[in-house]
């Protein structure tokens, strides 16, 4: 081997390394190794509505906290009130007017369960709704599991008309 071939292929080397510093040097093969870590990554969700904690940072939430917050922006979403997604909400408040009656109760209750299904089927398991209309007050008593954890909460959110 010449003396230019040898200085080539040692400089093709010095400049393998400089590339790749993990890879191979001299000839000598180095092995990298990750660790994977023992839990996955901390989940955070912000909190709902939008507010900034004493730290000065954006609120951040629990899970099952967050759960409750899509819930509640469900609740009290109209259809249409979102422009990507028109079809988002389930009505609740605009039927907070409407003469009161058994059938208004029920007929809330069904846009509720529906919405709720569609939206959340996949986060949570309803195990009871109860749609109460009073005036111009409309409480909904929800039980649900959230899936991921496994923990049952009881919720009644509550929405008015405006005054």
């Amino acid at each position: 081997m010449s003396a230019d071939a040898r200085r080539a292929g040692q400089a093709g080397q010095a400049n393998q390394a400089a590339r790749a510093p993990w890879a191979a040097r001299a000839g000598a093969a180095r092995q990298v190794r990750l660790k994977a870590p023992s839990q996955g990554p901390r989940r955070t969700d912000m909190a709902f509505p939008f507010r900034i904690d004493r730290r000065g940072r954006t609120a951040d939430a629990g899970y099952d906290d967050h759960v409750r917050d899509m819930i509640e922006q469900l609740l009290f979403t109209s259809p249409g009130e979102r422009v990507m997604r028109p079809d988002f909400g389930c009505g609740l408040l605009d039927l907070v007017f409407a003469p009161n009656s058994p059938e208004l109760a029920s007929a809330l209750q069904l846009s509720v369960q529906a919405a709720l299904q569609r939206w959340l089927g996949d986060v949570i398991d309803i195990q009871s709704l109860e749609v109460v209309s009073e005036e111009n007050v409309v409480r909904v008593h929800l039980v649900y599991v959230v899936q991921r954890t496994g923990s049952r909460r009881v919720e009644v959110f509550e929405g008015q008309g405006a005054s």
